[in-house]
């Protein structure tokens, strides 16, 4: 993939996706495992969710890339997730992490803390809230839901990027993603995305979907977050409401091609 960042970039990333045709191992919350299975299929990549430790670890080895998800997670997925990313390390192979609730309640930070402190993460994706409590700073969660916006906090993004040599992906009205040193900003999505269960959590999955396409990650990873956001749009435009925009979405994603995505893209970058 080219060290810049445009509509271009991310045609080309995602044709790569379709070329390739990943396997991406989710251990992932039980709200979203159909929806976010479906949304892998759609990208062109191949989706296993295999969550018991008797066998996540070796089939973590298998996979172009591991989603750890804790929206639901419980002492026994932890030590899964523990597992299953310490193959996945040992292999090289990118590890995904979608901090579902971090700082809502004991239970979930610890779990973040645990992963963060026990495995190499590649990219970290979740709302404002979810980053600001993972950087220590103030990040405001109700449940899943953040109640803070990016606006005003991209340094605080950035730095704990740059500390954590993790690709920091915040979604938001505008979704920033930095690996601590450059960033790139996608403008791309609609507000109704916000209103469908586990829309968040497959842009996870679409970044998982990315970064197992191949480096550089953090345009890999802006890539499938544009590509995702698009058919978002597009959906959005064809569907009457949060019951429509679901099967609306998966079709638009399945259909996506690059003439469709170099239109499309709305970005910006500081490559």
């Amino acid at each position: 993939m080219s060290t810049v960042f445009d509509a271009k970039a991310a045609a080309a990333a995602e044709a790569r996706v379709r070329a390739m045709h990943p396997m991406i191992h989710h251990i992932t919350n039980s709200v979203v495992t159909n929806f976010t299975a479906n949304i892998t299929l759609a990208m062109g990549a191949a989706p296993v969710m295999a969550p018991s430790v008797a066998e996540s670890p070796q089939m973590a080895g298998f996979a172009g890339a591991l989603v750890l998800n804790i929206g639901t997670i419980t002492p026994d997925l932890l030590k899964s997730m523990v597992a299953a990313g310490q193959a996945a390390n040992e292999k090289g192979i990118p590890v995904v992490l979608d901090p579902v609730g971090a700082g809502a309640t004991m239970l979930r930070t610890n779990a973040v803390n645990t992963l963060l402190n026990e495995l190499k993460i590649s990219v970290v994706r979740g709302n404002a809230g979810e980053i600001l409590s993972l950087a220590g700073s103030s990040g405001s969660v109700r449940g899943v839901d953040s109640l803070a916006t990016a606006d005003g906090h991209h340094e605080v993004f950035t730095a704990f990027a740059g500390e954590t040599g993790i690709v920091t992906a915040v979604s938001g009205e505008t979704d920033y993603v930095t690996d601590g040193t450059n960033w790139i900003k996608v403008f791309n999505g609609d507000p109704i995305m916000g209103r469908v269960t586990g829309t968040g959590c497959g842009a996870t999955t679409a970044a998982a979907c990315f970064a197992a396409a191949g480096p550089p990650l953090l345009q890999a990873v802006a890539a499938g977050i544009t590509c995702y956001n698009i058919a978002g749009e597009m959906a959005a435009a064809a569907c009457r409401g949060p019951g429509s925009f679901v099967p609306e979405f998966l079709d638009r994603l399945a259909g996506l091609n690059g003439e469709t995505i170099e239109a499309s893209a709305r970005v910006e970058s500081s490559l």
